[in-house]
């Protein structure tokens, strides 16, 4: 019997856990994106506290149970809907690969407009988050569209309670 080959089973994306290169097990691939996420960035922002210490982190206005639903709940649907477009427009021109790398810079860039840290940061969690719409659109778009958002969501869970309750 030949195993199916996933996605990413070549070049850089490879050495994402399995969970996140297959579409069969959302109840896996969510927490396990979502801790990926989570540590990622969590090390990113710390190196960037480390090299670059002067650089502009960001500002959350909103506090309370507003600002708790605006980054756990309403920033990863909105922010993976514009993610599912954008990736389908550039896998018509890159490998998966280079969408998902290309998704995840234009996302840093896009958040370094805010603050030059924020970035830098984002750029991890949105490789995880282009590799998991590009692998989960194979079963189907809502199904890419719900894992995304739940792994964001996740991802943006502790960081948002910290902005909202602090």
């Amino acid at each position: 019997m030949i195993a199916a080959v996933r996605l990413f089973d070549s070049g850089p994306l490879r050495l994402l856990p399995a969970a996140l290169r297959e579409p069969r097990r959302a109840w896996l691939a969510i927490p396990v994106g979502g801790a990926l996420t989570l540590s990622g960035s969590l090390l990113l922002s710390w190196l960037a506290s480390v090299i670059a210490p002067a650089l502009a982190k960001p500002d959350f206005p909103l506090r309370g149970p507003v600002a708790f639903g605006a980054l756990v709940l309403f920033a990863p649907v909105v922010e993976t809907l514009i993610m599912a477009a954008l990736l389908s427009l550039l896998a018509r021109f890159l490998s998966p690969t280079a969408t998902v790398l290309s998704s995840a810079a234009l996302w840093g860039i896009a958040h370094s407009l805010q603050a030059s840290a924020w970035g830098f940061v984002v750029w991890w969690p949105f490789v995880i988050f282009s590799t998991l719409y590009m692998v989960w659109r194979e079963r189907s778009v809502l199904a890419a569209l719900a894992v995304v958002a739940a792994t964001h969501a996740l991802q943006n869970l502790a960081p948002g309670w910290a902005v909202a309750f602090s």
